[in-house]
């Protein structure tokens, strides 16, 4: 799969353990009915279509899930309710707690691992709000077939005087150029998320790295306020933020390769997510997702050549 090509961005200045100790077998034998009882109420394409409702969990951001009722991923999941004759309710969440949310599982991320930190109540079936497909994730999450191409840049402010990078025909070296420019200079990331700097080694340049408190949609802003010199962003909040503020941000370049983004479900509840990948797969040959992803991502094959193929 070829990777996006840079040169849009030369010419377009955006101006984006606890070890168990050792319990007593009761309790253990007690731990375990709870978590099985959770998941049994859970349930999956059965339980969905019984309950008459499909529970989208979902967070405002970019333009998956707007904050006004719609977005990419809203779209998609009205429409996959419908496809299975059930009502669709959207499950506002937060970066913080929508795994747990699905999952019933309270989790801390640990690199490319992760711990389970306690419980929680299952509140949705599915999580679509442009989630990244990233290590520690899947092993807590089943993802769906992908629905979105991302990548992870550097952007700074417009007048920050570091220009972007060169692009060459080696992604490696794109990356490596890109983290040559940011010692000294300060860096927001977000914990949790795929903006994370620990999972690119972002320490090991000497950037002045401070994890932002606000949304993922508050990131640009703050760029744009002064709050730091340098900022991580993944590609669709980088391009709703260049359509919001042209002239005053700018893309440096990579700092990892190409990711993909996707609904998650819970493990379990592998019949429903095969429905969904059944669905997205009729959706893609019809023509509707490509009309649906380029209403809120009109620029997105400038840099995936290759997301949005022509059906034929």
């Amino acid at each position: 799969m070829p990777l996006p090509s840079f040169a849009p961005l030369r010419t377009i200045y955006f101006g984006y353990r606890h070890g168990w100790g050792q319990v007593a077998p009761l309790l253990v034998c007690l731990a375990l009915g709870l978590l099985l009882s959770a998941v049994a109420a859970a349930g999956g394409l059965a339980e969905v279509k019984e309950r008459g409702v499909l529970r989208h969990l979902g967070i405002p951001y970019a333009n998956f899930v707007t904050g006004a009722g719609d977005g990419m991923d809203v779209e998609l999941m009205r429409a996959f309710a419908a496809h299975l004759g059930v009502r669709y309710e959207f499950v506002q969440s937060d970066w913080g707690q929508i795994i747990s949310d699905l999952t019933g599982h309270k989790v801390e991320s640990k690199g490319d691992d992760f711990q389970i930190v306690g419980a929680a109540p299952i509140r949705g079936d599915v999580i679509a709000n442009g989630m990244t497909v990233i290590p520690w994730r899947t092993k807590v999450v089943s993802f769906a077939d992908p629905t979105f191409p991302t990548q992870v840049w550097l952007v700074s402010r417009a007048d920050l005087p570091v220009s972007p990078i060169t692009p060459s025909a080696v992604l490696e070296k794109d990356i490596a150029a890109t983290k040559s420019l940011m010692p000294r200079r300060t860096l927001l990331g977000k914990a949790d998320t795929c903006l994370d700097p620990d999972l690119y080694d972002i320490k090991a340049t000497g950037a002045k790295i401070a994890m932002f408190k606000g949304t993922l949609n508050e990131m640009a802003p703050a760029l744009i306020n002064g709050e730091s010199e340098l900022t991580l962003l993944d590609v669709p909040d980088a391009l709703v933020a260049l359509q919001k503020w042209p002239g005053d941000i700018k893309v440096i370049g990579p700092v990892s390769e190409r990711q993909d983004m996707a609904p998650a479900f819970r493990p379990a509840d592998k019949d429903l997510r095969e429905a969904f990948n059944r669905f997205l797969k009729g959706l893609k040959a019809s023509g509707e997702f490509r009309r649906i992803a380029l209403a809120y991502y009109p620029f997105v094959i400038d840099y995936f050549p290759d997301y949005l193929p022509a059906p034929r």
